[in-house]
């Protein structure tokens, strides 16, 4: 199984001296505090979803970047190996199954959710994506105020700079495929 623990601390490390900040101004640009971004760097803290996607939007990076390794000609990976990111106590798992390649300009994710979940999702940058596919149980989607609901085989598209929402409802897992494109 993948310590995505690791993996996120150096690349979060890499991503800072590339871009010659220090832990102060990252904790300024993102809104996490320098305390917790040196543990994530150490690969001693494992960031919700919610930190990560401040870290990614404050730097102006994708939220997989910090999951990418070294690209092969083919990639393979089961779901089994996938250490989760989890969130909501427990209640939202994210399964990054493909990070984002600047050549690509996208990610793609597994996510589920348990009963009762209800996961806010902060505004993207302009022109960033979503895509949901829903491969298990219904779920809603919440964009701004429009409320959508979604069944096993539906799918939605949608400008992800906007604040919305994955629920859950039902009693349920829900599970499903998840693509951001990112513009620039």
């Amino acid at each position: 199984m993948k310590d995505f623990t690791l993996i996120i601390g150096k690349n979060l490390n890499n991503i800072r001296k590339q871009k010659k900040l220090s832990l102060d101004k990252v904790a300024e640009l993102t809104g996490v505090s320098k305390a917790m971004l040196a543990q994530i760097e150490k690969g001693a803290s494992n960031p919700t979803v919610t930190t990560l996607w401040k870290i990614a939007t404050g730097l102006n990076v994708s939220f997989s970047y910090f999951m990418e390794e070294e690209e092969s000609d083919i990639f393979y990976i089961s779901h089994h190996d996938i250490k989760p990111i989890i969130e909501d106590e427990e209640k939202m798992k994210v399964y990054p199954l493909f990070p984002y390649d600047s050549k690509r300009r996208f990610e793609i994710f597994t996510i589920e959710l348990e009963p009762g979940c209800n996961h806010q999702s902060s505004p993207h940058n302009d022109g960033t994506e979503e895509y949901i596919i829903v491969t298990e149980g219904e779920m809603e989607l919440v964009i701004e105020s429009n409320h959508y609901k979604l069944a096993c085989g539906d799918a939605i598209r949608y400008f992800a700079n906007k604040d919305h929402s994955y629920r859950n409802t039902s009693d349920r897992k829900v599970s499903f495929q998840h693509i951001i494109y990112y513009f620039k």
